[in-house]
């Protein structure tokens, strides 16, 4: 996506790409690609074909609903706003005023790049589909309307800083070595894997599927049992062939990361960040400062060993789907960097002097044994379902519960939390940490929470809400606190949130 567009200029009805029809019958295949499948490879036996007629029919009735849209999708450029006019049978006229849109993204699958054509999608803070999904634009049109939207957006935002300087100013960008530890670090390898898994074992007749597990258990302790050494040799034998899988699972994951992230490039253009990725669909990114509700900074312990943290953002239509029903992840500003390049990040883009606070605020003195009732718990359990079964040998399961404790006792000291005029920050974690922290203007809401146990314990915690949260987002919360330090910040916090304008 490198073409340099003109601005449009305010016209009438416009139309989509001529293939676009193409793409929308693509899309609509992709949702029934399952059960079409399954309808072609275990109805197609039949004599008589009404299976595959059955098919063909389908496939026939999508393409003229793709064809049918293709001809009553309109959108123009009108002001400040982008009317679509759109419907098969009940016709509907829709207006997205530019200064409501939060998120741009353009995408690239191999056969848009083919036909030199993009998706765009239009994203704002409500509801949970995107306001515009254009299948497909031009790319220089794609590019262009990008670009009226950015300038028109800006305007309505910073007012007078509209007119701020235009040049680009690339902030981070990955060379391969860095996707390659990216891809180790992630377990997108054993996502997938799963995945598949789970979509094999609903695809695949119940006997074929189970037939298949058989036969890759059979083989792999047949390999483990022609090892006659002793049990030395076979436990050996055992250990390497995970060690292989695990292995084989990195790999796979480096070869995602490549695919996903190659090429990528954080870049600023006056208040608006943009995000491009990917090798073979291409993923264009385009987000308002404005309009970042929240921060996370994540370092697991492979980041640890690698020296890397990553940073995502939350904004007010993280919660948006596509229109295939996928969730659309938030822009991510960094998948993988230096904690120094992390830092220097977000000096930058949050205009704070200095990053990481200073002084964090511990704890409830005792919230590492609060932390570790948990894990008390969980060991006793364990330990007798182990007994249950294996009997004497089960309350080794016990040995769980020292380890708990001084991951407990770990994580409790590295917690903290840190509010200022602007800022409301908390960390948590030891064995995986986390970072999370967001402006006051951008909090909506406030609650303070008491179980019987921070009863007992003297405690209370603070939980804060903004726009846009995620499931994958860890929540913003200042847990086992003092009980009197708990009720001062959560009246204090009150009183500021209140008296300000949110801003999203």
């Amino acid at each position: 996506m490198t073409t340099t567009p003109d601005d449009p200029v305010d016209s009438g009805d416009r139309r989509l790409h001529p293939w676009s029809w193409l793409f929308v019958l693509i899309g609509s295949l992709r949702q029934f690609l399952v059960p079409l499948v399954v309808l072609v490879v275990f109805g197609g036996r039949r004599e008589d074909g009404v299976q595959l007629a059955a098919a063909a029919v389908a496939v026939a009735v999508l393409a003229l609903l793709a064809v049918w849209r293709y001809f009553t999708y309109r959108y123009r450029i009108e002001g400040d706003s982008l009317f679509i006019r759109s419907g098969l049978l009940e016709r509907s006229l829709r207006q997205v005023p530019f200064s409501r849109i939060h998120n741009v993204e353009l995408r690239q699958t191999l056969l848009h790049r083919l036909f030199g054509v993009a998706e765009v999608t239009l994203e704002s803070a409500g509801g949970t589909r995107p306001e515009a999904q254009m299948r497909v634009l031009r790319v220089a049109e794609a590019l262009a309307l990008e670009r009226l939207i950015r300038h028109r957006a800006r305007a309505s935002d910073d007012g007078a800083a509209a007119a701020a300087d235009d040049d680009v100013q690339t902030l981070l960008t990955l060379p391969t070595m860095e996707i390659v530890r990216l891809g180790l670090i992630s377990n997108r390898g054993m996502i997938v894997v799963g995945a598949a898994l789970a979509l094999a074992s609903q695809v695949l007749p119940d006997n074929g599927f189970r037939q298949g597990f058989d036969y890759v258990r059979r083989e792999a302790f047949g390999y483990v049992a022609s090892f006659n050494g002793g049990g030395t040799s076979t436990v050996l034998a055992g250990i390497a062939l995970v060690l292989l899988a695990l292995v084989l699972l990195r790999v796979f994951s480096v070869l995602l990361a490549l695919v996903r992230y190659h090429g990528f490039r954080l870049q600023a253009q006056g208040r608006r960040l943009t995000v491009e990725r990917g090798l073979l669909a291409r993923v264009r990114s385009s987000v308002s400062r404005r309009r970042i509700q929240a921060w996370t900074l994540r370092e697991g312990v492979l980041h640890r060993i690698f020296r890397r943290r990553s940073l995502a953002i939350d904004t007010a239509g993280a919660q948006v789907q596509g229109s295939e029903g996928q969730s659309r992840e938030p822009p991510e500003l960094a998948p993988i960097a230096t904690p120094a390049a992390c830092d220097a990040l977000l000096q930058d883009l949050l205009d704070v002097p200095d990053w990481p606070p200073r002084d964090w605020q511990p704890l409830h003195p005792r919230a590492w044994l609060r932390l570790w009732l948990g894990d008390i718990v969980f060991a006793v359990l364990l330990a007798a379902g182990l007994a249950w079964y294996f009997g004497a040998w089960g309350f080794l399961g016990l040995l769980w519960l020292p380890w708990g404790g001084w991951l407990a006792l770990r994580h409790a000291r590295f917690a903290g939390w840190h509010v200022d005029t602007r800022l409301v920050a908390v960390r948590e974690g030891w064995w995986s940490r986390h970072w999370r922290f967001a402006e006051i203007d951008k909090l909506q809401a406030l609650q303070l929470r008491q179980s019987p146990l921070d009863r007992r314990f003297g405690m209370a915690s603070v939980w804060l809400d903004t726009a846009g949260a995620g499931a994958a987002s860890p929540p913003l919360r200042m847990r086992h606190l003092p009980e009197a330090q708990a009720r001062a910040l959560y009246t204090g916090l009150g009183r500021e949130v209140s008296r300000r304008r949110l801003r999203w």
